[in-house]
C-alpha cells in the first residue's frame, strides 16, 4: 500500500502548556508513522491559498488536541473558564474540517479535534464540564500521567467506532475540561462516558469522519489505539493503491 500523507494540525509556538502539547503531538506523529502513514504538520496562521494547497495534497487529516475554541464560534458568551484561545488555529481547523466534509476526505479528531468537528457541523460545547449537571471527574491533569485510564466508555453498537475497535466498552484516559453539548443533525454519538458525557462522534456516510474525546496517542500500545490510527491510514490510502494491495491477496 502506498503510504498516505496525513496532515496533522498543531498548536502555535506560544500556546499555553506547550511542553505537554509538544509531547502529545510527537506521540501522534509516532502513531501515524507506526500505522503506515506519512505525517505532515499543519501549523496555524497559514494563508487560505497555502492551506488549500496543503489540503489538496494530503490524503487524510488528524486534528490534534490543544486549547479551547472561542465561545463565539458556537454562540456562547465569553468565560474566564475558557483557556488557550487561538483564533488562527480555530480558523485553520474549522476550514479544514469543512473542506474535508465537502470533499469526503478522511479525518480523525482527538480531544479538541472532537470539539472542532462538532462545532464545524453546527454543534455547541460546554465551555467547562462544570456546566454539565451530572459531570464526574474528567480533567485528570495536571498531576496524573497521561496514560492513566480514568474511566470506561460505552460504544454505540452500530457505530463506525465499534467496527474499528471491535469492543463494546474500553477504558480511556481523560485530559479535557470541555465537552460536546448539542450534537447537530447529521452527526452521530458513537460513545459516552458513565455520566453520559459524549466521548466520540462520527459523521455517517463519510469515508471517515470520527473524533474521540480521549487521547489515544498517549496509550500507544493498546489494540484500540492501533486500530484507530490504522483506520485513518486505510481510509486515507489512495484508491489505486488499495486496489493493487487487494489484487496481490
Amino acid at each position: 500500500m502506498v503510504q498516505p500523507l496525513i496532515g496533522i494540525t498543531t498548536h502555535a509556538n506560544d500556546a499555553p502548556h506547550r511542553a505537554e502539547l509538544d509531547r502529545l503531538r510527537d506521540q501522534i506523529i509516532n502513531g501515524v508513522e507506526r500505522a503506515g502513514g506519512l505525517p505532515v504538520l499543519i501549523p496555524p496562521g497559514l494563508s487560505e491559498p497555502t492551506l488549500r494547497g496543503i489540503f489538496a495534497r494530503v490524503d487524510g487529516l488528524l486534528l490534534s488536541g490543544g486549547g479551547d475554541l472561542a465561545p463565539s464560534l458556537y454562540g456562547a458568551d465569553p468565560s474566564t473558564l475558557v483557556d488557550g484561545i487561538d483564533s488562527a488555529r480555530d480558523w485553520t481547523e474549522l476550514t479544514l474540517v469543512r473542506w474535508a466534509l465537502d470533499a469526503a476526505k478522511p479525518m480523525f479528531g482527538i480531544c479538541r479535534g472532537l470539539q472542532v468537528l462538532n462545532v464545524a457541523c453546527g454543534g455547541t460545547l460546554y465551555r467547562d464540564i462544570g456546566e454539565y449537571p451530572q459531570a464526574q471527574p474528567h480533567t485528570f491533569y495536571p498531576g496524573y500521567p497521561f496514560d492513566l485510564r480514568a474511566h470506561p466508555i460505552e460504544i454505540a453498537a452500530e457505530s463506525r467506532l465499534a467496527q474499528i475497535v471491535a469492543r463494546a466498552t474500553i477504558e480511556v484516559n481523560s485530559l479535557h475540561h470541555q465537552a460536546c453539548r448539542e450534537i447537530p443533525a447529521g452527526v452521530r454519538i458513537a460513545a459516552r462516558a458513565p455520566d453520559g458525557m459524549v466521548e466520540a462522534i462520527e459523521v455517517p456516510g463519510h469515508p471517515l469522519a470520527l473524533a474521540v474525546q480521549w487521547h489515544p496517542e498517549a496509550l500507544p500500545d493498546l489494540a484500540e489505539t492501533r486500530a484507530l490510527f490504522g483506520a485513518l491510514i486505510v481510509a486515507s490510502a489512495p484508491a489505486d493503491a488499495l486496489y493493487s494491495c487487494e489484487q496481490k491477496h
